[in-house]
Protein backbone atom coordinates (compact mmCIF):
# COMPACT_ATOMS: atom_id res chain seq x y z
CA UNK A 1 0.00 0.00 0.00
CA UNK A 2 1.14 3.76 -0.98
CA UNK A 3 1.05 6.56 1.92
CA UNK A 4 -2.16 7.53 -0.24
CA UNK A 5 -4.03 4.07 0.25
CA UNK A 6 -2.95 4.17 4.25
CA UNK A 7 -4.33 7.69 4.46
CA UNK A 8 -7.95 6.97 3.04
CA UNK A 9 -7.82 4.09 5.06
CA UNK A 10 -6.84 6.21 8.14
CA UNK A 11 -9.56 8.46 7.29
CA UNK A 12 -12.06 5.47 6.70
CA UNK A 13 -10.85 3.66 9.84
CA UNK A 14 -11.85 7.70 11.55
CA UNK A 15 -15.79 7.39 10.06
CA UNK A 16 -16.02 3.91 11.84
CA UNK A 17 -15.04 5.17 15.31
CA UNK A 18 -17.28 8.03 15.13
CA UNK A 19 -19.89 5.87 13.83
CA UNK A 20 -19.73 3.72 16.34
CA UNK A 21 -19.02 5.94 19.27
CA UNK A 22 -20.10 9.02 19.39
CA UNK A 23 -23.62 8.76 21.43
CA UNK A 24 -20.90 7.36 23.81
CA UNK A 25 -19.06 10.57 23.84
CA UNK A 26 -22.82 12.72 24.26
CA UNK A 27 -23.28 10.21 27.55
CA UNK A 28 -19.46 11.04 28.64
CA UNK A 29 -20.43 14.84 28.78
CA UNK A 30 -18.48 15.66 25.26
CA UNK A 31 -19.70 17.47 22.11
CA UNK A 32 -20.30 14.11 19.52
CA UNK A 33 -18.28 16.19 16.81
CA UNK A 34 -15.31 15.30 19.16
CA UNK A 35 -15.55 11.69 17.91
CA UNK A 36 -14.69 12.97 14.91
CA UNK A 37 -11.62 14.30 14.84
CA UNK A 38 -8.42 12.32 14.56
CA UNK A 39 -6.13 12.23 16.74
CA UNK A 40 -7.80 14.29 19.02
CA UNK A 41 -10.81 11.85 19.45
CA UNK A 42 -8.22 9.62 21.21
CA UNK A 43 -6.84 12.04 23.67
CA UNK A 44 -10.53 12.55 24.42
CA UNK A 45 -11.18 8.73 24.64
CA UNK A 46 -8.55 8.21 26.96
CA UNK A 47 -9.55 10.73 29.52
CA UNK A 48 -13.11 9.27 29.21
CA UNK A 49 -11.65 5.96 30.07
CA UNK A 50 -9.30 7.40 32.85
CA UNK A 51 -6.27 6.17 30.99
CA UNK A 52 -2.71 7.97 30.38
CA UNK A 53 -3.50 10.53 26.65
CA UNK A 54 0.30 9.30 25.86
CA UNK A 55 -1.16 6.12 25.22
CA UNK A 56 -2.41 7.74 22.12
CA UNK A 57 1.11 7.30 20.61
CA UNK A 58 0.97 3.60 21.09
CA UNK A 59 -1.72 3.55 19.12
CA UNK A 60 0.04 4.68 15.96
CA UNK A 61 2.79 2.65 16.28
CA UNK A 62 2.89 -0.20 13.60
CA UNK A 63 3.02 -3.96 15.15
CA UNK A 64 2.69 -2.26 19.10
CA UNK A 65 -1.11 -1.00 18.03
CA UNK A 66 -2.53 -4.39 17.40
CA UNK A 67 -2.01 -4.75 20.92
CA UNK A 68 -3.47 -1.97 22.27
CA UNK A 69 -6.34 -1.60 20.14
CA UNK A 70 -7.89 -4.58 22.25
CA UNK A 71 -7.15 -3.29 25.35
CA UNK A 72 -8.57 0.18 24.44
CA UNK A 73 -12.04 -1.72 23.21
CA UNK A 74 -12.01 -3.07 26.33
CA UNK A 75 -11.41 -0.32 28.46
CA UNK A 76 -13.64 1.68 26.45
CA UNK A 77 -16.85 -0.85 27.01
CA UNK A 78 -16.19 -1.36 31.08
CA UNK A 79 -16.29 2.31 30.91
CA UNK A 80 -20.15 1.72 30.19
CA UNK A 81 -20.75 -1.00 32.75
CA UNK A 82 -19.92 -3.87 30.30
CA UNK A 83 -17.99 -6.19 32.36
CA UNK A 84 -18.58 -9.55 31.45
CA UNK A 85 -15.93 -11.89 29.84
CA UNK A 86 -18.78 -12.71 27.16
CA UNK A 87 -18.54 -8.62 26.43
CA UNK A 88 -14.95 -8.93 26.48
CA UNK A 89 -14.65 -11.67 24.04
CA UNK A 90 -16.92 -9.96 21.46
CA UNK A 91 -15.54 -6.78 21.38
CA UNK A 92 -12.00 -8.44 20.50
CA UNK A 93 -13.34 -10.93 17.82
CA UNK A 94 -15.53 -8.24 16.21
CA UNK A 95 -12.93 -6.12 15.98
CA UNK A 96 -14.35 -3.58 18.09
CA UNK A 97 -17.75 -3.59 16.12
CA UNK A 98 -19.14 -4.78 19.50
CA UNK A 99 -19.23 -0.87 20.50
CA UNK A 100 -21.77 -0.63 17.70
CA UNK A 101 -23.65 -2.85 19.56
CA UNK A 102 -23.26 -1.29 22.88
CA UNK A 103 -23.56 2.23 21.32
CA UNK A 104 -27.04 2.21 19.61
CA UNK A 105 -29.22 -1.10 21.16
CA UNK A 106 -28.16 -0.30 24.64
CA UNK A 107 -28.71 2.16 27.50
CA UNK A 108 -25.55 2.22 28.60
CA UNK A 109 -24.40 4.38 31.39
CA UNK A 110 -20.76 6.29 31.67
CA UNK A 111 -19.05 5.44 35.08
CA UNK A 112 -16.18 8.45 35.01
CA UNK A 113 -15.36 7.04 38.60
CA UNK A 114 -14.97 3.31 37.85
CA UNK A 115 -12.50 1.26 39.73
CA UNK A 116 -9.39 0.78 37.49
CA UNK A 117 -8.30 -2.38 39.30
CA UNK A 118 -8.80 -5.98 38.09
CA UNK A 119 -11.80 -7.13 39.41
CA UNK A 120 -10.28 -10.54 39.90
CA UNK A 121 -6.87 -12.11 40.48
CA UNK A 122 -7.16 -13.68 37.17
CA UNK A 123 -7.50 -10.38 35.54
CA UNK A 124 -4.42 -8.49 37.41
CA UNK A 125 -2.52 -11.24 35.52
CA UNK A 126 -4.02 -11.07 32.32
CA UNK A 127 -3.40 -7.13 32.02
CA UNK A 128 0.22 -7.05 33.65
CA UNK A 129 1.35 -9.73 30.69
CA UNK A 130 -0.72 -8.27 28.31
CA UNK A 131 1.75 -4.51 29.14
CA UNK A 132 4.72 -6.71 29.48
CA UNK A 133 3.90 -7.97 25.55
CA UNK A 134 3.11 -4.67 25.05
CA UNK A 135 6.61 -3.28 26.43
CA UNK A 136 8.25 -5.94 25.52
CA UNK A 137 7.55 -5.77 22.02
CA UNK A 138 7.59 -1.99 21.56
CA UNK A 139 11.78 -2.59 22.65
CA UNK A 140 11.94 -5.40 20.28
CA UNK A 141 10.85 -3.64 17.34
CA UNK A 142 12.20 0.02 17.92
CA UNK A 143 15.10 -0.14 20.31
CA UNK A 144 16.84 -3.61 20.87
CA UNK A 145 16.04 -7.28 19.39
CA UNK A 146 17.85 -10.52 20.97
CA UNK A 147 19.34 -12.80 17.90
CA UNK A 148 20.95 -16.01 17.68
CA UNK A 149 23.98 -16.93 15.93
CA UNK A 150 23.37 -20.03 14.14
CA UNK A 151 26.40 -20.29 11.88
CA UNK A 152 30.12 -20.00 12.01
CA UNK A 153 30.16 -17.61 9.27
CA UNK A 154 31.61 -14.86 11.62
CA UNK A 155 33.67 -17.63 13.76
CA UNK A 156 36.64 -16.15 16.05
CA UNK A 157 34.21 -13.06 16.09
CA UNK A 158 30.76 -14.81 17.28
CA UNK A 159 30.60 -18.08 17.61
CA UNK A 160 27.59 -20.34 17.15
CA UNK A 161 25.43 -20.28 19.92
CA UNK A 162 26.35 -16.72 20.75
CA UNK A 163 22.95 -14.86 21.59
CA UNK A 164 23.02 -11.21 20.99
CA UNK A 165 21.64 -7.69 21.48
CA UNK A 166 20.81 -6.14 18.31
CA UNK A 167 20.61 -2.05 18.77
CA UNK A 168 17.66 -0.71 16.05
CA UNK A 169 18.55 2.73 17.15
CA UNK A 170 22.20 2.77 15.62
CA UNK A 171 21.65 2.72 11.90
CA UNK A 172 17.71 3.90 12.63
CA UNK A 173 15.02 1.98 13.72
CA UNK A 174 12.77 0.15 10.84
CA UNK A 175 9.38 0.80 11.14
CA UNK A 176 7.73 -2.58 10.23
CA UNK A 177 6.37 -2.74 6.56
CA UNK A 178 4.60 -6.01 8.24
CA UNK A 179 1.74 -4.76 9.85
CA UNK A 180 -0.67 -7.30 11.27
CA UNK A 181 1.90 -9.78 12.91
CA UNK A 182 2.59 -12.12 15.90
CA UNK A 183 4.82 -10.00 18.48
CA UNK A 184 8.26 -10.79 19.29
CA UNK A 185 8.13 -13.54 17.17
CA UNK A 186 10.01 -13.73 13.33
CA UNK A 187 8.24 -15.42 10.36
CA UNK A 188 6.44 -18.56 12.01
CA UNK A 189 4.25 -19.18 15.38
CA UNK A 190 6.43 -21.22 17.54
CA UNK A 191 4.96 -25.32 17.83
CA UNK A 192 2.69 -24.36 15.06
CA UNK A 193 5.51 -23.41 12.25
CA UNK A 194 3.02 -21.59 10.41
CA UNK A 195 3.18 -18.17 9.14
CA UNK A 196 3.30 -15.27 11.98
CA UNK A 197 2.23 -12.29 10.04
CA UNK A 198 -0.57 -11.50 6.73
CA UNK A 199 1.08 -10.60 4.14
CA UNK A 200 -1.42 -7.89 3.47
CA UNK A 201 -1.41 -4.91 4.25
CA UNK A 202 2.05 -3.52 3.73
CA UNK A 203 3.53 0.25 5.19
CA UNK A 204 5.62 1.69 2.67
CA UNK A 205 9.49 1.81 3.56
CA UNK A 206 10.49 4.26 6.17
CA UNK A 207 13.20 4.48 8.87
CA UNK A 208 13.65 6.61 11.68
CA UNK A 209 16.75 8.64 11.73
CA UNK A 210 20.17 7.15 13.14
CA UNK A 211 23.16 7.32 15.26
CA UNK A 212 25.45 6.55 12.87
CA UNK A 213 26.12 5.15 9.39
CA UNK A 214 27.59 1.71 8.61
CA UNK A 215 31.30 1.64 7.97
CA UNK A 216 33.65 -1.05 6.79
CA UNK A 217 34.10 -3.78 8.89
CA UNK A 218 30.65 -3.29 11.24
CA UNK A 219 29.50 -6.56 11.63
CA UNK A 220 25.19 -5.89 10.43
CA UNK A 221 22.52 -7.68 11.19
CA UNK A 222 19.79 -7.41 7.99
CA UNK A 223 17.32 -9.38 6.08
CA UNK A 224 18.33 -12.10 3.90
CA UNK A 225 17.54 -10.14 0.22
CA UNK A 226 17.51 -13.46 -1.76
CA UNK A 227 15.60 -15.21 1.18
CA UNK A 228 13.31 -17.82 -0.27
CA UNK A 229 12.69 -20.56 2.59
CA UNK A 230 9.41 -20.84 4.05
CA UNK A 231 10.45 -20.40 7.76
CA UNK A 232 13.49 -19.32 9.23
CA UNK A 233 14.14 -21.94 11.38
CA UNK A 234 14.40 -25.94 10.25
CA UNK A 235 13.25 -25.75 7.16
CA UNK A 236 13.93 -28.30 4.61
CA UNK A 237 10.84 -28.02 2.33
CA UNK A 238 12.86 -26.95 -0.52
CA UNK A 239 10.14 -25.17 -1.41
CA UNK A 240 10.22 -21.41 -2.52
CA UNK A 241 8.13 -18.47 -0.79
CA UNK A 242 7.66 -14.73 -1.02
CA UNK A 243 8.21 -13.49 2.04
CA UNK A 244 7.86 -9.40 2.85
CA UNK A 245 11.49 -7.49 3.64
CA UNK A 246 11.17 -7.68 7.21
CA UNK A 247 10.06 -11.22 7.28
CA UNK A 248 12.96 -12.04 5.42
CA UNK A 249 15.18 -14.55 7.48
CA UNK A 250 17.72 -12.53 9.54
CA UNK A 251 21.40 -13.20 8.78
CA UNK A 252 24.82 -11.50 10.56
CA UNK A 253 27.63 -10.72 8.40
CA UNK A 254 30.78 -8.29 8.19
CA UNK A 255 29.95 -5.23 5.82
CA UNK A 256 33.46 -5.41 4.07
CA UNK A 257 31.96 -2.80 0.95
CA UNK A 258 29.68 0.37 1.87
CA UNK A 259 27.82 2.19 -0.77
CA UNK A 260 30.35 3.88 -3.38
CA UNK A 261 33.33 1.34 -2.61
CA UNK A 262 34.34 -0.11 -5.66
CA UNK A 263 35.84 -4.11 -4.54
CA UNK A 264 37.72 -6.55 -5.55
CA UNK A 265 38.82 -9.99 -3.61
CA UNK A 266 42.43 -11.53 -4.83
CA UNK A 267 43.29 -14.92 -3.67
CA UNK A 268 40.47 -14.44 -0.64
CA UNK A 269 41.37 -10.96 0.35
CA UNK A 270 38.88 -7.74 -0.50
CA UNK A 271 40.44 -4.78 -1.51
CA UNK A 272 38.70 -1.54 -0.99
CA UNK A 273 39.21 1.03 -3.87
CA UNK A 274 42.56 -0.36 -4.71
CA UNK A 275 43.79 -1.07 -0.96
CA UNK A 276 43.47 -4.08 0.88
CA UNK A 277 41.18 -4.15 3.57
CA UNK A 278 42.51 -4.97 7.09
CA UNK A 279 39.77 -6.45 9.41
CA UNK A 280 39.48 -5.44 13.39
CA UNK A 281 41.80 -6.96 16.03
CA UNK A 282 39.00 -9.66 16.52
CA UNK A 283 38.02 -10.66 13.31
CA UNK A 284 40.08 -13.37 12.23
CA UNK A 285 39.87 -14.62 8.64
CA UNK A 286 39.77 -18.40 7.95
CA UNK A 287 40.30 -20.79 4.81
CA UNK A 288 40.71 -24.32 4.66
CA UNK A 289 44.08 -25.57 3.88
CA UNK A 290 44.84 -28.93 2.05
CA UNK A 291 46.60 -30.58 5.41
CA UNK A 292 49.29 -33.49 4.07
CA UNK A 293 50.52 -35.87 7.37
CA UNK A 294 53.56 -38.11 7.52
CA UNK A 295 51.20 -40.62 9.11
CA UNK A 296 47.58 -42.07 8.79
CA UNK A 297 45.62 -38.67 10.20
CA UNK A 298 43.50 -40.07 13.30
CA UNK A 299 42.96 -39.80 16.88
CA UNK A 300 46.94 -40.19 18.01
CA UNK A 301 48.17 -37.74 14.91
CA UNK A 302 45.51 -35.07 14.52
CA UNK A 303 47.06 -31.85 15.76
CA UNK A 304 45.77 -31.43 19.63
CA UNK A 305 45.66 -27.80 19.60
CA UNK A 306 43.64 -27.68 16.57
CA UNK A 307 41.27 -29.14 18.78
CA UNK A 308 39.30 -26.79 20.89
CA UNK A 309 35.73 -25.81 21.76
CA UNK A 310 34.91 -23.30 19.86
CA UNK A 311 36.16 -24.47 16.61
CA UNK A 312 32.66 -24.99 14.42
CA UNK A 313 34.34 -27.50 12.02
CA UNK A 314 36.78 -29.00 14.29
CA UNK A 315 35.41 -31.53 16.80
CA UNK A 316 37.07 -34.54 18.92
CA UNK A 317 36.95 -37.51 17.03
CA UNK A 318 34.05 -39.61 18.64
CA UNK A 319 35.84 -43.15 18.62
CA UNK A 320 32.77 -44.97 18.24
CA UNK A 321 31.91 -43.89 14.91
CA UNK A 322 35.64 -44.31 13.45
CA UNK A 323 35.81 -47.77 12.64
CA UNK A 324 31.62 -48.57 11.91
CA UNK A 325 31.49 -49.38 8.45
CA UNK A 326 27.59 -48.08 8.12
CA UNK A 327 28.54 -44.76 9.36
CA UNK A 328 31.81 -44.92 6.86
CA UNK A 329 28.90 -45.98 4.14
CA UNK A 330 26.74 -43.57 5.26
CA UNK A 331 29.31 -40.68 5.14
CA UNK A 332 30.11 -41.28 1.33
CA UNK A 333 26.84 -41.44 0.45
CA UNK A 334 26.04 -37.96 2.11
CA UNK A 335 28.50 -36.68 0.19
CA UNK A 336 31.26 -36.14 2.77
CA UNK A 337 34.36 -37.40 1.02
CA UNK A 338 36.24 -36.11 -1.94
CA UNK A 339 38.98 -37.55 -4.05
CA UNK A 340 42.36 -35.80 -3.91
CA UNK A 341 44.22 -37.42 -6.49
CA UNK A 342 43.85 -40.96 -7.14
CA UNK A 343 44.25 -42.59 -4.32
CA UNK A 344 43.73 -40.30 -1.39
CA UNK A 345 40.81 -39.04 0.24
CA UNK A 346 39.83 -36.28 2.40
CA UNK A 347 37.31 -34.27 4.19
CA UNK A 348 36.08 -31.18 3.71
CA UNK A 349 33.72 -29.70 6.12
CA UNK A 350 31.33 -27.14 4.77
CA UNK A 351 27.71 -26.18 4.42
CA UNK A 352 24.76 -28.50 2.44
CA UNK A 353 25.90 -31.64 4.51
CA UNK A 354 23.71 -33.91 6.45
CA UNK A 355 23.13 -31.49 9.58
CA UNK A 356 23.18 -35.17 11.59
CA UNK A 357 26.54 -36.43 10.29
CA UNK A 358 27.74 -32.49 10.23
CA UNK A 359 26.94 -32.02 14.46
CA UNK A 360 28.46 -35.55 15.56
CA UNK A 361 31.58 -36.48 13.04
CA UNK A 362 33.52 -33.32 11.15
CA UNK A 363 36.44 -35.54 10.58
CA UNK A 364 37.27 -38.38 9.41
CA UNK A 365 40.44 -40.67 9.09
CA UNK A 366 41.49 -40.88 5.43
CA UNK A 367 44.87 -41.88 5.35
CA UNK A 368 47.26 -38.74 4.84
CA UNK A 369 45.56 -35.65 3.86
CA UNK A 370 42.77 -33.70 5.32
CA UNK A 371 41.15 -30.03 4.44
CA UNK A 372 41.08 -28.06 7.82
CA UNK A 373 39.62 -24.49 8.28
CA UNK A 374 42.17 -22.65 9.83
CA UNK A 375 43.28 -18.93 10.87
CA UNK A 376 46.81 -17.31 9.87
CA UNK A 377 48.11 -17.83 12.91
CA UNK A 378 46.74 -21.52 13.18
CA UNK A 379 48.77 -22.50 9.70
CA UNK A 380 51.91 -20.48 10.96
CA UNK A 381 51.72 -23.14 13.96
CA UNK A 382 50.58 -26.35 11.68
CA UNK A 383 53.81 -25.58 9.48
CA UNK A 384 56.02 -26.10 12.64
CA UNK A 385 54.66 -29.43 13.41
CA UNK A 386 56.42 -32.66 13.54
CA UNK A 387 54.12 -34.32 11.36
CA UNK A 388 53.22 -31.83 8.54
CA UNK A 389 54.84 -32.69 5.13
CA UNK A 390 52.47 -29.89 3.51
CA UNK A 391 50.03 -27.39 3.60
CA UNK A 392 48.19 -25.92 0.78
CA UNK A 393 44.95 -23.38 0.69
CA UNK A 394 42.14 -24.91 -1.22
CA UNK A 395 42.21 -23.06 -4.33
CA UNK A 396 38.71 -22.71 -5.99
CA UNK A 397 37.88 -22.61 -9.63
CA UNK A 398 35.36 -20.58 -11.45
CA UNK A 399 31.80 -20.85 -10.36
CA UNK A 400 28.59 -19.47 -12.12
CA UNK A 401 27.14 -19.62 -8.95
CA UNK A 402 29.30 -16.37 -7.60
CA UNK A 403 27.44 -13.12 -8.39
CA UNK A 404 26.74 -12.11 -10.61
CA UNK A 405 26.39 -15.33 -12.20
CA UNK A 406 27.86 -14.33 -15.54
CA UNK A 407 30.08 -17.83 -16.71
CA UNK A 408 32.06 -15.90 -18.80
CA UNK A 409 33.47 -14.06 -16.14
CA UNK A 410 35.03 -16.82 -14.53
CA UNK A 411 34.94 -15.32 -10.80
CA UNK A 412 35.31 -17.44 -8.44
CA UNK A 413 34.75 -17.22 -4.40
CA UNK A 414 38.50 -16.45 -4.14
CA UNK A 415 38.92 -13.78 -6.78
CA UNK A 416 36.34 -11.79 -8.55
CA UNK A 417 35.95 -8.02 -9.34
CA UNK A 418 36.13 -5.25 -8.88
CA UNK A 419 32.55 -4.18 -8.90
CA UNK A 420 31.10 -1.17 -7.58
CA UNK A 421 28.60 -1.05 -4.45
CA UNK A 422 25.68 1.54 -5.53
CA UNK A 423 25.05 4.66 -3.74
CA UNK A 424 22.00 6.28 -3.50
CA UNK A 425 21.69 9.35 -6.05
CA UNK A 426 24.46 7.69 -8.32
CA UNK A 427 24.10 6.84 -11.79
CA UNK A 428 25.46 4.03 -13.65
CA UNK A 429 25.44 3.20 -17.60
CA UNK A 430 23.34 0.35 -18.39
CA UNK A 431 23.19 -2.05 -21.48
CA UNK A 432 23.00 -5.94 -21.69
CA UNK A 433 26.80 -6.09 -20.55
CA UNK A 434 25.98 -4.36 -17.31
CA UNK A 435 22.57 -5.20 -16.20
CA UNK A 436 23.43 -8.54 -14.84
CA UNK A 437 24.94 -6.81 -11.85
CA UNK A 438 22.19 -4.18 -10.91
CA UNK A 439 19.19 -6.61 -12.25
CA UNK A 440 17.40 -7.32 -9.06
CA UNK A 441 18.67 -3.68 -8.20
CA UNK A 442 16.05 -2.44 -10.60
CA UNK A 443 13.18 -5.24 -11.02
CA UNK A 444 12.97 -6.57 -7.20
CA UNK A 445 15.09 -3.87 -4.89
CA UNK A 446 13.73 -0.72 -6.30
CA UNK A 447 10.26 -1.85 -7.69
CA UNK A 448 10.43 -1.03 -11.43
CA UNK A 449 9.18 -2.71 -14.50
CA UNK A 450 12.36 -4.14 -16.06
CA UNK A 451 12.30 -5.68 -19.67
CA UNK A 452 15.26 -6.84 -22.14
CA UNK A 453 14.04 -7.02 -25.55
CA UNK A 454 17.12 -7.73 -27.81
CA UNK A 455 20.21 -5.32 -27.30
CA UNK A 456 17.52 -2.56 -25.62
CA UNK A 457 16.62 -1.87 -22.32
CA UNK A 458 13.22 -0.84 -21.09
CA UNK A 459 12.23 0.42 -17.13
CA UNK A 460 9.07 1.01 -16.77
CA UNK A 461 8.32 1.10 -20.45
CA UNK A 462 10.67 3.47 -21.39
CA UNK A 463 14.05 2.92 -23.15
CA UNK A 464 17.22 3.21 -20.82
CA UNK A 465 20.75 3.23 -21.22
CA UNK A 466 21.40 4.36 -17.56
CA UNK A 467 19.59 3.98 -14.06
CA UNK A 468 20.09 6.18 -11.24
CA UNK A 469 19.56 4.49 -7.62
CA UNK A 470 17.08 4.98 -4.81
CA UNK A 471 19.35 3.76 -1.98
CA UNK A 472 22.47 2.92 -0.20
CA UNK A 473 23.67 -1.13 -0.84
CA UNK A 474 26.43 -2.87 0.86
CA UNK A 475 28.09 -6.14 0.69
CA UNK A 476 28.10 -8.60 3.58
CA UNK A 477 30.47 -11.68 3.94
CA UNK A 478 31.63 -14.11 6.36
CA UNK A 479 35.17 -13.80 7.39
CA UNK A 480 34.94 -17.84 7.43
CA UNK A 481 35.34 -17.40 3.87
CA UNK A 482 35.43 -20.80 2.33
CA UNK A 483 32.26 -21.78 4.81
CA UNK A 484 29.85 -18.71 4.19
CA UNK A 485 26.79 -18.05 2.03
CA UNK A 486 27.05 -14.31 1.86
CA UNK A 487 26.85 -11.94 -0.68
CA UNK A 488 29.88 -13.24 -3.05
CA UNK A 489 26.53 -15.67 -4.17
CA UNK A 490 23.74 -13.46 -4.21
CA UNK A 491 25.03 -9.90 -4.42
CA UNK A 492 24.50 -6.15 -2.57
CA UNK A 493 22.05 -5.70 0.63
CA UNK A 494 20.01 -3.11 0.25
CA UNK A 495 19.71 -0.46 2.91
CA UNK A 496 16.14 -1.09 3.43
CA UNK A 497 16.99 -4.80 4.82
CA UNK A 498 19.40 -3.72 7.05
CA UNK A 499 17.95 -4.51 10.70
CA UNK A 500 20.50 -3.46 13.25
CA UNK A 501 23.89 -3.59 14.66
CA UNK A 502 25.07 -6.24 17.51
CA UNK A 503 26.44 -4.06 20.39
CA UNK A 504 26.54 -7.54 23.31
CA UNK A 505 26.91 -11.10 23.43
CA UNK A 506 24.46 -11.35 26.39
CA UNK A 507 25.26 -15.21 26.67
CA UNK A 508 26.62 -18.00 24.66
CA UNK A 509 27.20 -21.79 25.26
CA UNK A 510 27.93 -24.64 22.61
CA UNK A 511 24.60 -24.78 20.09
CA UNK A 512 26.39 -28.41 19.34
CA UNK A 513 26.91 -29.85 22.61
CA UNK A 514 24.36 -31.91 22.78
CA UNK A 515 21.98 -33.11 24.77
CA UNK A 516 20.76 -30.06 27.57
CA UNK A 517 23.14 -30.74 30.36
CA UNK A 518 25.68 -31.03 28.17
CA UNK A 519 24.85 -27.68 26.59
CA UNK A 520 24.73 -26.09 30.38
CA UNK A 521 28.39 -27.05 30.97
CA UNK A 522 29.73 -25.80 27.66
CA UNK A 523 28.26 -22.49 28.76
CA UNK A 524 31.03 -19.61 28.09
CA UNK A 525 31.22 -17.71 31.12
CA UNK A 526 33.75 -15.35 29.42
CA UNK A 527 31.32 -14.26 26.23
CA UNK A 528 28.64 -13.07 28.38
CA UNK A 529 27.61 -9.54 28.42
CA UNK A 530 30.77 -8.68 26.38
CA UNK A 531 30.51 -6.41 23.40
CA UNK A 532 30.51 -6.94 20.01
CA UNK A 533 32.67 -4.07 18.51
CA UNK A 534 35.93 -2.84 19.48
CA UNK A 535 40.15 -3.27 19.67
CA UNK A 536 41.78 -6.03 22.19
CA UNK A 537 40.08 -9.10 23.38
CA UNK A 538 36.33 -8.94 24.08
CA UNK A 539 35.62 -8.03 27.79
CA UNK A 540 32.99 -9.08 29.66
CA UNK A 541 30.49 -7.29 31.96
CA UNK A 542 29.21 -10.13 33.51
CA UNK A 543 30.09 -9.63 37.31
CA UNK A 544 28.73 -6.00 36.69
CA UNK A 545 25.33 -7.16 35.37
CA UNK A 546 25.17 -9.71 37.84
CA UNK A 547 25.69 -7.03 40.50
CA UNK A 548 23.05 -4.48 39.64
CA UNK A 549 20.55 -7.44 38.97
CA UNK A 550 21.30 -8.32 42.42
CA UNK A 551 20.70 -5.05 43.62
CA UNK A 552 17.47 -4.89 42.00
CA UNK A 553 16.12 -7.83 43.52
CA UNK A 554 17.22 -6.55 47.25
CA UNK A 555 15.50 -3.60 46.73
CA UNK A 556 12.38 -4.57 45.27
CA UNK A 557 12.47 -7.47 48.25
CA UNK A 558 13.00 -4.85 50.92
CA UNK A 559 10.72 -2.54 48.96
CA UNK A 560 7.51 -5.24 49.12
CA UNK A 561 8.83 -6.09 52.59
CA UNK A 562 8.01 -2.79 53.92
CA UNK A 563 5.14 -2.21 52.13
CA UNK A 564 3.60 -5.40 54.05
CA UNK A 565 4.48 -4.07 57.18
CA UNK A 566 2.74 -0.58 56.71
Amino acid sequence: MTFTQWFIFFIAVQVIHFLGTWKLYVKAGRKAWEAAVPIYNGIVLMKMINRPKWWIILLFIPVVNLLMFPVIWIETIRTYGFYKKLDSFLVIVTLGLYIFYINYATDAKYNADRSLKPRSELGEWVSSIAFAIIAATLVHTYFMQPFTIPTSSLEKSLLVGDYLFVSKFHYGARVPSTVVAAPMVHDSLPFTGTASYLKKPQLPYTRLPGLQKIKNNDIVCFNWPADTLATMWGDNSGKFTYKPVDKKTNYVKRCVGIAGDSLEMKNGYFYINGVKNNLPERGKLQFYYTYESKKPINQSTYPKFLIKKERTNVYKILSEYWNNPKVQDAIKENGFLSKIGADSLYTEVAGGINPDFARRLKMVSVDNKININLTEDEVTRLEKYPLTVSIKKVNHGADKDIFPHVESLGWSQDNFGPIYIPEAGATVKIDTESLPFYEQIIKNYENNDLQVVGDNIYINGEKADSYTFKQDYFYLVGDNRHNSLDARYWGYVPFDHVLGKPVMVWFSWDANAGSFGEKIKSIRWDRMFTTVHGDGKPVSYRYLVFALIAIYIGYSFFKNKRKSAK
